[in-house]
């Protein structure tokens, strides 16, 4: 049988066989050039009040099959505002591009677009009071497999037979190591997962990438999926 490997890293993901276990060649950093203009501004506390804005949001969550999974879906060129902490999309991949060694390289011509300004979509979850870490990724996972057709049960995270983790909880371990979290009131990342508090730090996913990677997922064959705390093999066939 063969399986499709996959490593969690918020750059990308790679893909290979079991079969001759081989990564992809790491690549030396690129030069990644971020336009610094002026962008819209997104107010999460007037995402109900403010109709365009709210129609703006449901169009975009829309195209991912999104309700209740992410607050916002902000492009890289945006930024947007919980209470009185306003944080830019590009200040926080810069963050996140320093972190895994590329070099952010500023335009300060904004109106020179060149061809490697690529603007991507994020989701933004503002993290509430009660919430953890594994709600949030469930309450994600469970949106996109409704919008597949796929009824999660209440208890399809919880361990199966002889205590071993279920297809589902596998997928939500390894989707910790495919979001960031961003603490807008220092802003920084924040490394520790389990260690969140209400209002001051969102989830944030990289909407392409991680829907790539949910694609991938055969829901019939979910159990068979192995997760050994780094790497997930899923069954290709």
């Amino acid at each position: 049988m063969i399986f499709v490997v996959m490593i969690g890293a918020y750059s990308g993901f790679r893909y290979f066989s079991k079969r001759g276990l081989t990564p992809g060649t790491q690549k030396a950093p690129e030069n990644i050039q971020v336009p610094s203009a002026t962008a819209p501004m997104i107010d999460y506390d007037k995402l109900e009040e403010d109709k365009e804005l709210k129609a703006l949001m449901g169009e975009r969550k829309a195209k991912y099959g999104m309700e209740k999974g992410v607050d916002i879906i902000a492009k890289s060129d945006e930024s947007f505002k919980v209470g009185d902490s306003t944080v830019s999309m590009q200040e926080i991949l810069d963050k996140i591009r320093l972190k895994s060694g590329d070099i952010v390289e500023k335009d300060l011509k904004p109106q020179d677009v060149t061809a490697k300004e690529k603007i991507e979509s994020f989701g933004i979850h503002v993290v509430q009071p009660g919430e953890n870490i594994w709600n949030i990724h469930y309450t994600f996972l469970k949106d996109y497999f409704e919008h597949k057709g796929v009824q999660l049960s209440p208890l399809s995270d919880e361990p199966i037979e002889e205590g071993r983790s279920s297809g589902v909880g596998k997928i939500l371990k390894f989707s910790e190591h495919t979001v960031n979290i961003y603490n807008i009131k220092e802003h920084k990342l924040d490394i520790d997962l389990n260690l969140i508090f209400p209002l001051t730090k969102v989830v944030v996913y990289n909407m392409d990438q991680i829907f790539a990677f949910l694609d991938l997922i055969d829901y019939e064959h979910v159990n068979r999926i192995q997760f050994d705390g780094e790497t997930l093999w899923m069954p290709s066939n």
